[in-house]
């Protein structure tokens, strides 16, 4: 059984939607100790200079909270520069203007939450979807295991898990296995709106440029694991 330990992104990049595919089951680390160096509560995007995020604020007293405990920061007017931020670095894009719309009212569903997760959730699902993606494994938060660990050694054992693979570059936030495996991915190149091209955008980057042809670079990423 392979094993993918991720945190609730909520805008996943290529390398995160590589191990989903690879897995039979994908834990999302919800009762984990939020970090601002993760990306539950923020995304990478293109522009013209390379990249930059886009983030969602956490309330400074939940800082220290696990991630299903903490609060965004509704103090802060954070929606419109989110919206800006795409709009300026991706109105150019091949489908940004058909996207734009949904893309909007998602994140302007953000003012109603209190707590991050179920928004980020919400996110999530909602640009897996417009991207027309299917998962073989089953999807659950650590919350609702019983089996669920810290330890991810000793949770992939209670698992019986025979790969355990974890988020790329994530040692500054989330624990590292020893069982860890790396999957087998290669970032594919594709054609971005600004010239030279930057690897670990989230999807939206795809999404705005490819629109529903993104199946072709998914699956170009996906033949790579059959070499």
């Amino acid at each position: 059984m392979k094993l993918a330990l991720l945190q609730p992104v909520f805008a996943p990049n290529l390398y995160d939607l590589s191990v989903m595919l690879q897995s039979d089951i994908i834990v999302l680390q919800d009762t984990e100790r939020w970090s601002r160096k993760g990306r539950v509560h923020r995304a990478l995007i293109r522009t013209p200079e390379g990249t930059q995020y886009i983030n969602i604020p956490v309330r400074t007293e939940d800082r220290k909270k696990q991630i299903r405990n903490v609060r965004i920061d509704q103090e802060y007017e954070w929606i419109d520069p989110v919206l800006r931020a795409l709009k300026f670095n991706y109105r150019n894009s091949v489908y940004f203007d058909y996207y734009e719309p949904e893309v909007e009212a998602d994140f302007r569903i953000g003012a109603d939450h209190e707590y991050l997760l179920p928004f980020v959730l919400f996110l999530r699902r909602r640009l897996l979807r417009f991207l027309e993606l299917e998962f073989r494994g089953k999807e659950i938060l650590a919350s609702k295991l019983e089996e669920y660990t810290r330890d991810p050694d000793e949770f992939a054992r209670n698992m019986s898990a025979k790969t355990l693979f974890q988020e790329h570059d994530s040692r500054h936030y989330q624990r590292q296995a020893t069982l860890r495996s790396e999957p087998a991915f290669k970032h594919p190149e594709y054609r971005q709106h600004f010239d030279d091209f930057k690897p670990w955008c989230c999807l939206y980057d795809l999404l705005f440029q490819y629109g529903p042809e993104s199946f072709k670079v998914i699956d170009r990423m996906m033949d790579h694991k059959q070499e």
